[in-house]
């Protein structure tokens, strides 16, 4: 047990939720970004749904990894990728079908998420399937954390409310606000204010990673 969760793989886990998260230090599959955060629901999921197909991924591929002739390994892992991208839209659209409406096509665009093949070809094809599959924990995780981020912020101060699973939407903002003038922020919900709001999270954290760097 102390072997499964050693430091290295504890490591596997937390790296990639801020030193070296794949979206705001790798800069892979920023696009997401745009098209799934107006509101907190849909990221949630569009998060826990990459996390599952990155790091079943990883596993098979990993596991299989002796056996794939290089010259077809790209056709193998799309095979693999698009099979578990298959069957996640299936559990949303029997578990979370209101949920697999706002998602629309992008669920199916997991298949060509940047950081699943990247950390198929990175990783799993190097290293063990237990590593590998944290990895893709990790990895998920890292780029889910941040869709959230974005999604909370842009919900928020684009709506005025929070849209939860189970909870349904929130009023966050108070009536007596717009009763004394305020309104939403239209712009929060726009595509490019989520370009913005990534940009804003990518500055914040290299300069505290680098305080945290020049302070060591």
């Amino acid at each position: 047990m102390s072997e499964l969760f050693s430091k290295k793989n504890i490591k596997l886990l937390t790296d990639p939720l801020n030193e070296n998260n794949p979206i705001t230090v790798q800069v892979l599959g920023v696009c997401s970004a745009l098209a799934v955060t107006v509101k907190v629901e849909p990221a949630i999921v569009m998060g826990i749904s990459v996390m599952v197909v990155t790091a079943f991924a990883n596993l098979i591929i990993s596991l299989l990894r002796n056996t794939i002739p290089d010259r077809i390994r790209i056709i193998v892992q799309l095979v693999v990728v698009a099979a578990l991208v298959i069957i996640v839209d299936q559990i949303l659209k029997a578990f979370a079908y209101d949920v697999s409406k706002q998602l629309s096509v992008f669920v199916g665009l997991i298949i060509t998420n940047c950081i699943i093949m990247g950390r198929l070809e990175a990783f799993a094809l190097g290293n063990k399937p237990w590593s590998s599959f944290l990895d893709g924990i990790g990895n998920g995780a890292g780029y889910g954390i941040i869709l959230i981020i974005i999604s909370i912020l842009r919900e928020i101060f684009g709506s005025g409310t929070l849209t939860l699973p189970g909870l349904g939407e929130l009023r966050i903002i108070p009536t007596m606000f717009y009763e004394f003038g305020y309104k939403n922020n239209g712009l929060m919900i726009l595509p490019p204010m989520a370009l913005i709001v990534v940009g804003l999270i990518i500055w914040y954290q290299r300069a505290k990673n680098k305080g945290l760097m020049e302070t060591k």
